[in-house]
């Protein structure tokens, strides 16, 4: 066969392009010989056949970037795109995980059982809690005996 068949194959096989596939010089009567994938496959494991590495765009402009940043350049007001809220890291998602997590403990020391659990649980969702802290606030003026040892503990855990 032709060599143009084995470089397609190799480069599906190797998950490159065509253009990034190599043949060595000693091996390309054994590539032209090639007619099935299998037969490729053999070449590329004997190392006949390999591929360039990838290349990759060079980190000077964003280094020297991260640098100006750090001096506090490059974050004015014309630079910024959506709230405060949302450039910060407080995210929803992050505080309901939180705050479930409190939920779980407290089910399984036996602090809450199964029904209060699904009725605070519920409450997290809806986004009725601004923090873990507000959340055993809330638990607490249930009637539910969290002595303040382990509620130092689950308010900064």
């Amino acid at each position: 066969m032709s060599i143009k068949l084995t470089k397609r194959i190799a480069a599906s096989i190797l998950g490159r392009g065509e253009s990034a596939v190599r043949i060595s010089a000693p091996s390309i009567a054994d590539a032209k010989k090639a007619i099935t994938r299998d037969d490729v496959r053999e070449l590329i494991k004997r190392g006949a056949i390999y591929s360039v590495k990838e290349k990759h765009n060079i980190s000077a402009y964003g280094k020297e970037l991260s640098k100006k940043r750090l001096a506090g350049r490059k974050r004015g007001p014309g630079r910024r795109h959506g709230t405060y809220k949302a450039r910060t890291g407080i995210t929803y998602m992050k505080k309901v995980r939180a705050q479930r997590r409190v939920l779980l403990q407290l089910k399984s020391a036996g602090t809450i059982n199964n029904e209060m659990f699904k009725g605070f649980y519920a409450l997290v969702k809806g986004g009725t809690f601004t923090s873990k802290a507000t959340l055993l606030n809330h638990i607490k003026s249930k009637g539910v005996a969290i002595d303040d040892e382990s509620f130092n503990k689950l308010k900064h855990s």
